[in-house]
């Protein structure tokens, strides 16, 4: 599902989205596998700062594991992607090794980014992206450990 996407040429201006945005993370999204809200800065008044947390895919290497997440949606956004980075350590494809950094060329939701798109479909999009074939079995730093 996408948030703001109307029938006709209105665009939604950015706070409206981010607070729909917010609306629905705090109500809880399909299997509770995934769930994002504000940081805990409660001088963000612009709405900047959102966490995330995805628990990794059954029959992988990540099930189990509870990952957290960073995402920084700028005065650009729904326009421009937010930026992405993992707080807990990952071995994956589209995550810089050094900085947790989801790199948009590697990852095809940020590559392609529409303005439809939210925060939700982002984490959803990873936590399939951890049970990819290239992903599912790759080694993984200990659990606990963060960028």
């Amino acid at each position: 599902m996408t948030i703001g996407a109307a029938s006709s040429n209105v665009v939604v201006p950015r706070n409206f989205r981010l607070l729909e945005e917010l609306e629905r993370g705090e109500k809880g999204i399909g299997d509770g596998t995934v769930s994002y809200g504000m940081d805990d800065d409660g001088d963000d008044i612009f709405m900047r700062s959102w966490t995330g947390t995805i628990i990794g895919p059954l029959s992988s290497v990540h099930e189990g594991r509870i990952y957290q997440l960073k995402l920084f949606c700028d005065k650009d956004y729904p326009d421009k992607p937010p930026t992405v980075r993992f707080h807990s350590r990952i071995n994956m494809a589209c995550v810089n090794p050094d900085t947790g950094l989801v790199e948009g060329k590697k990852f095809h939701m940020l590559a392609n980014w529409q303005r439809e798109y939210t925060m939700e479909n982002i984490l959803t999009q990873l936590k399939k992206e951890m049970a990819a074939p290239h992903n599912r079995k790759l080694v993984q730093p200990p659990e606990g450990t963060f960028f």
